[in-house]
């Protein structure tokens, strides 16, 4: 099953909301709404690293309104969304680091928690919006280290602060479609996706984007937990699904209001060192070691059911890991070559979705 793919006719003229635009996963998602014909509005800080996909993909071409503001600030975000005044909100502005969210704990609930609140809150007071669909992660989920799959129905957990502070926004997102959203005609989802890769991530203590700065400075990669699973993805398949959850809440409404798993196919689902192995085999001359020492707690074992996406949505993934890894090879090499990345990532996007019986042999 390839899935279906992405409305061009749905998403041309609609006035979208991106919170975190400025992010790897928001800069891809503002400039694929922009490729269908949408009018694309931003709510973000300054981009969090640099260099930046935002900056170096020229998302801010995709842009109808640009604005730099922080979630946490409930008069300035109310503010920005009533300017914009969207038909659809994607949120995904959040502290987004295991790491640190055990440096800044207080910062990740603000962000993750409160940030939610106020976002929803806002929606309240913007009477055009029809959906909202409220991203977070699979570390939502009570981790018990099983093998299966977890479904949407997995209670929500979390050991670190970030993982725990995911599940609270997704309990607070419950919380206000049944109490205020619903009520209001408002279409409120979740998206729970897996590890996504891709070209243009540069942030800090994450796997691929460290394994090309090590890649870049010649230098070993050491990695923490080399047998830790997890549902890897490349980027483009959990914005698709995003893409797919905001039409199917503003055609069907609250019969699509729920929460969503966005993952990989089940084989997809990799320890990190069949990551590195292929990566290292990718880009030649690169190397990679386990790190002993001291480490912070991290689940060890991870995996998405996400059958009700593919049966409801008739959404899929379309690029398998190997493919994944060699779509992200191939943007860092076409930046470092200096071509134009903006027409690069929107050829990707491109590429993501031709049928598969159009696609080159």
């Amino acid at each position: 099953m390839s899935g279906v793919l992405v409305n061009l006719d749905f998403w041309r003229n609609k006035r979208v909301l991106v919170t975190g635009h400025t992010g790897f996963k928001g800069g891809w998602l503002a400039l694929w709404l922009k490729s269908v014909g949408a009018e694309v509005h931003g709510f973000s800080l300054e981009p969090p690293t640099n260099p930046s996909f935002f900056e170096v993909a020229e998302v801010g071409r995709a842009l109808a309104s640009h604005t730099i503001g922080d979630i946490r600030d409930f008069e300035q975000l109310s503010r920005g969304m009533l300017a914009a005044d969207p038909e659809v909100v994607f949120h995904l502005a959040a502290q987004s680091l295991v790491g640190t969210s055990y440096q800044e704990p207080v910062q990740t609930y603000a962000t993750n928690v409160m940030g939610t609140v106020h976002v929803l809150e806002a929606v309240r007071n913007c009477r055009n919006v029809r959906a909202v669909v409220n991203v977070t992660t699979d570390k939502c989920y009570e981790n018990k280290e099983w093998v299966w799959p977890y479904r949407e129905s997995e209670p929500m957990g979390g050991y670190d602060p970030y993982s725990s502070s995911k599940g609270c926004s997704e309990l607070v997102t419950s919380a206000y479609r049944s109490s205020f959203l619903a009520r209001a005609g408002v279409a409120l989802a979740s998206a729970r996706a897996g590890n996504v890769i891709g070209g243009g991530d540069w942030a800090t203590d994450r796997l691929v984007p460290d394994f090309f700065r090590a890649a870049v400075a010649g230098k070993t990669i050491e990695v923490r937990h080399p047998d830790a699973t997890r549902p890897w993805q490349h980027v483009l398949e959990p914005v698709s699904g995003y893409l797919l959850l905001g039409e199917r809440l503003v055609q069907h409404g609250q019969m699509a209001a729920e929460a969503w798993n966005f993952g990989p196919r089940d084989e997809d689902a990799r320890p990190v060192a069949w990551l590195l192995t292929r990566l290292t085999a990718l880009v030649p001359g690169t190397v990679w070691k386990h790190r002993q020492g001291e480490k912070v707690h991290e689940a060890m074992l991870l995996k998405l059911d996400s059958s009700k996406a593919r049966q409801r949505l008739e959404w899929a993934p379309r690029w398998e890991l190997s493919e994944a890894l060699q779509r992200t090879v191939d943007w860092h090499v076409a930046w470092r070559s200096g071509q134009d990345m903006h027409a690069f990532s929107l050829a990707q996007i491109a590429s993501h979705q031709t049928p598969q019986s159009e696609q080159p042999l």
